[in-house]
């Protein structure tokens, strides 16, 4: 049984959706894992990660529209410290995920035939992203 941590780190574009499923495989492969679980955990309040289509790029549209009407930037909002974007930003990550745990067997990432692991950045401004990852497993 083995446990590994490492960062990753991304930089994002104003509310871009990245794909970041090969960075995670690329780890895979670095560490030599086989079996066990990843979990990934995004260490910011205002973008978050999500498994989902990865073959369509329209979903990932509907997706930025969704969540704009949801929380949308023209209300008035308390916390506006950063900005017009700043609690709509919050509450996009309070409706998303910012840790996933995806299973990992004989060296192959177990994931839908169209899904794939994307970085949610809710904020118009470009950012430095990290995400720990964390295996445990063999």
């Amino acid at each position: 049984m083995k446990q590994i941590i490492e960062k990753i780190s991304f930089n994002t574009k104003e509310n871009q959706i990245l794909e970041i499923t090969e960075n995670v495989r690329n780890l895979i492969d670095k560490f030599t894992l086989h079996n066990g679980l990843i979990n990934l955990s995004i260490l910011h309040t205002s973008c978050s990660l999500m498994v989902q289509e990865n073959a369509d790029n329209s979903v990932l549209i509907d997706i930025k529209n969704y969540l704009s009407e949801i929380a949308p930037e023209n209300k008035y909002y308390v916390h506006n410290t950063e900005g017009a974007d700043d609690m709509p930003a919050h509450l996009k990550t309070l409706l998303t995920q910012t840790n996933l745990t995806l299973s990992l067997k004989n060296k192959k990432l177990i994931l839908g035939t169209w899904q794939g692991i994307f970085l949610i950045e809710h904020r118009r401004q470009n950012k430095i992203r990290n995400i720990m990852f964390h295996f445990i497993g063999e």
